[in-house]
């Protein structure tokens, strides 16, 4: 003999199908069995059986039945609120779905390492905007940022990182320079460009918190590599924050060159270079293999048209 179950309940309920649903709301709105077959144009006893088979499965009486018609019990009566809910929400996803395979309207979710009016990925988004698809940004650290495309919250991120798993498509699209933020007092701004060693008697302000670039995880290697590391403040801010201690001359700290514009009058920013020239940091985008979002390959098609010599890998 087969071993039973160790929950009955559990696989009563696993067992409930949506033409239940239907056929219990529909009774309930008709206020007779019969009625409903009629509507149907299915038999008396066959909607009955479907009716009975739902109350066993969820372990109690929805309707009370007489002569005159049925209505719902105070149990039924919740029970068949919540399924209408269900129904309709199913219905909307349906409608929702058939009117973006119509119109190709549909939602991308994009997440975002850099600012979104970076050179290209400005017009890249507007363009989104503009065939009926539904942009929604957002801004975390490269980390957080692999944990919602894997999840599947975002459908594409933009960060300064390679590949990292078979599992991830990329492409390499742009690189920009890191800037130095000073204070117009300091001694540094009468420089065109700042070294690594020009910093060795500056005080380095980091936040702890930085979403934008993860810029720090960046610097970090080299702060260390030059002997930079004992003059670093951390502080567990936002780089707002870290712009005004430096603006208020307690120390230097480093943007990406597209987000200068951003910074107000009270800062300078000079080019950071070492030996080969200026610092830069190159961006990816990755997405998880086997995405067929329609606005994702849009999205994709158009970063290729904007940056023809980046390549593809796995």
């Amino acid at each position: 003999m087969d071993a039973q179950p160790s929950n009955n309940s559990d696989c009563r309920h696993a067992r409930i199908e949506l033409k239940h649903l239907r056929l219990a709301v529909l009774a309930c709105s008709c206020g007779s069995l019969r009625r409903a077959a009629d509507v149907l144009g299915v038999r008396h006893s066959a909607l009955s059986r479907s009716v009975i088979q739902l109350e066993q499965l969820v372990g109690a009486t929805l309707f009370e039945r007489s002569s005159a018609g049925i209505r719902p019990t105070q149990a039924g009566s919740s029970f068949l609120s919540r399924a209408t809910a269900i129904l309709e929400r199913i219905e909307a996803l349906v409608q929702s779905a058939g009117y973006g395979a119509v119109t190709g309207s549909s939602q991308f979710s994009v997440g975002l390492c850099t600012s979104g009016s970076t050179r290209n990925l400005r017009a890249i988004l507007a363009d989104l905007g503009r065939h009926d698809i539904e942009v929604t940004a957002i801004e975390r650290s490269p980390t957080d940022l692999n944990g919602c495309l894997r999840s599947g919250v975002a459908d594409a991120i933009i960060v300064p990182e390679g590949p990292r798993s078979i599992d991830l498509e990329s492409r390499a699209l742009w690189c920009e320079g890191i800037v130095v933020l000073l204070a117009a007092d300091n001694t540094l701004a009468t420089r065109e460009v700042i070294y690594w060693t020009d910093l060795l008697n500056q005080t380095i302000l980091l936040g702890t918190s930085e979403h934008v670039c993860s810029l720090t995880k960046i610097i970090e290697p080299y702060l260390v590599a030059q002997g930079i590391g004992q003059k670093v403040q951390r502080h567990n801010v936002s780089r707002h924050v870290i712009h005004g201690l430096a603006s208020a001359g307690l120390g230097v700290s480093f943007m990406l060159a597209s987000n200068t514009k951003s910074i107000g009058d009270d800062l300078i920013w000079r080019e950071l270079r070492d030996g080969r020239g200026q610092m830069q940091v190159c961006f990816h985008v990755h997405w998880l293999r086997g995405n067929e979002n329609p606005a994702l390959k849009r999205f994709l098609r158009l970063l290729a048209d904007y940056y023809p010599s980046s390549a593809i890998g796995g």
